[in-house]
């Protein structure tokens, strides 16, 4: 086993994809490294419902467009408590709003082993 997939053991990882494809594939993957994987949430209202009601969240990743939406209130939501997390979107880096801009960015499709290797090192 990787160390990247290593330092997914016991952590909890907020996932918010709204394509059902590539959460079940990334949720599957985390699960089998070791994570506890908090969703997939398809909203932002969803993922903010459930960072509200979520002590402990070690890290997250998170799709830009759900439906349409953007999901940069959860990134807010998660920087103020301290919580690393990604992008992982199809689009181009600049269209990341510059507030965000030094976000980690994982171009779909997601190799879950950078985004291990982003997120916990």
């Amino acid at each position: 086993m990787s160390p990247a997939v290593q330092a997914l053991t016991g952590r909890r990882v907020l996932l918010v994809e709204d394509d059902y494809f590539i959460a079940v594939d990334l949720k599957s993957w985390f699960e089998a490294g070791g994570a506890e994987v908090l969703g997939p949430v398809p909203s932002v209202d969803a993922a903010l419902a459930l960072i509200a009601g979520t002590d402990a969240i070690d890290a997250a990743v998170l799709d830009i467009t759900l439906q349409d939406e953007l999901v940069y209130p959860v990134a807010d939501a998660l920087r103020a408590r301290g919580v690393p997390f990604l992008f992982a979107t199809g689009y181009d880096p600049a269209a990341v709003p510059p507030s965000h801009g030094a976000v980690a960015l994982c171009q779909k499709p997601i190799d879950p082993r950078a985004v291990a290797r982003i997120l916990f090192g």
